[in-house]
């Protein structure tokens, strides 16, 4: 497992500068870390935008509390807008891919609250 490691560093094209906790540790805070996973809580209040990141690894997402967000790309354009869409299932795990230089805005009237359990090989 530590070779896959160390062939998905290599392999991913963003700089650790735009690590989810570099580039935006007022929102996301680690837990726990080791050789294969990496846990980080999210915090965003309403109102608030976090700025451009990545998250390099695919995890395990539990969202405890929801809000409304637009999620945008490195350059401003909107992925995604979740008013939209009808919210999602709280503290029920689901999967997500890694995700290349986005920023989030949380637009709704709550806390947007996660854990990522990012699992740290090349799937």
């Amino acid at each position: 497992m530590a070779d896959a490691v160390v062939a998905a560093a290599k392999e991913w094209p963003w700089p650790d500068s735009l690590d989810a906790l570099v580039a935006a540790p007022e929102f996301h805070t680690l837990i726990f870390e080791n050789e294969y996973v990496r846990v980080v809580h999210t915090h965003i209040a309403p109102g608030k935008a976090v700025p451009v990141h990545t998250h390099r690894w695919p995890c395990v997402l539990t969202i405890r509390s929801w809000s409304d967000l637009v999620r945008r790309d490195e350059n401003g354009s909107v992925l995604g807008d979740t008013r939209q869409c009808p919210p999602p299932e709280l503290n029920h795990p689901i999967w997500q891919q890694s995700l290349p230089p986005h920023s989030v805005e949380n637009v709704g009237g709550g806390v947007i609250d996660t854990v990522q359990v990012e699992i740290k090989c090349d799937l």
